[in-house]
């Protein structure tokens, strides 16, 4: 019996990283174009709830199949992109830095202490780590300076990626109670 309640939990548990992997394709969609190359995505709330919701290990390996199906040409990037060039192009760093991002957004599920402050500091950390691998890439890909590269993708997105932080924070828990009731 006891293998049975194993084997269930290893199913929901694998339903779903696969369902947060659909939830950062479709909103990878939802997006607001901006001048320049960098679109205005809701890619990485989703990329923050995979951290909230399933923890380090499973938020990173639902990024990690993100990346996979758009890297063989599945259309999930933002514009229905798809294909390694949209990797290895100028906005390619920051759909590489998700991996990274659902990792320490998922941190705070290792302590006891998973708050919303928590849960602030370790999304707030995983937006810069994501902002520092794709503006680096951006750079070396454009030859834009560092400035100039700030202007275009980062200093724009700061007001809605601090919105996305609060709204994740305060929604996760809640999302995740209902996910432990089912």
């Amino acid at each position: 019996m006891a293998d049975r309640k194993t084997k269930g939990a290893n199913v929901k548990q694998l339903v779903y990283t696969a369902l947060m992997t659909a939830v950062i394709a479709v909103l990878s969609q939802i997006q607001i174009p901006l001048p320049g190359l960098v679109p205005l995505s809701l890619a990485t709330f989703g990329v923050m709830m995979a951290g909230l919701l399933l923890g380090w290990k499973r938020g990173a390996v639902s990024a990690a199949v993100y990346l996979l199906l758009g890297a063989v040409g599945v259309p999930v990037f933002a514009g229905f992109k798809g294909g390694v060039s949209a990797l290895l192009g100028p906005t390619g760093g920051y759909l590489i830095g998700y991996l990274p991002y659902a990792m320490l957004a998922g941190i705070p599920m290792l302590g006891s202490r998973d708050g919303f402050f928590a849960r602030c500091v370790s999304l707030l950390l995983g937006t810069l780590i994501c902002y520092a691998l794709g503006t680096a890439w951006f750079v070396h890909q454009t030859g834009r300076t560092l400035y100039e590269s700030l202007g275009i993708c980062v200093l724009p997105f700061l007001p809605g990626d601090a919105a996305k932080i609060i709204l994740a924070s305060l929604l996760a828990p809640r999302l995740q109670k209902v996910m432990k009731e089912n």
